[in-house]
């Protein structure tokens, strides 16, 4: 049996990061495939007629599809 080393994350908790599509605050993240899977939370907007149904402002992302906020 051997391990697979993967490098640190490069993105820590609470940091702001950009992504397409938007941005947002990492929540979360762990290791997947030899890379990093973030849990992002995206700031709420306002708040629709029919109320909110829950996380709809949160997505998992690798960290491919990061870069850091400025």
């Amino acid at each position: 049996m051997s391990e697979t080393l993967i490098d640190r994350p490069r993105f820590r908790l609470k940091q702001r990061v950009r992504f397409m599509g938007g941005e947002g605050i990492v929540r979360n993240y762990e290791p997947d495939s030899g890379t990093w899977t973030y849990l992002i939370e995206m700031p709420l907007g306002t708040e629709p007629e029919f109320g909110r149904v829950g996380a709809e402002t949160r997505v998992l992302l690798s960290e491919v599809d990061l870069c850091g906020a400025y």
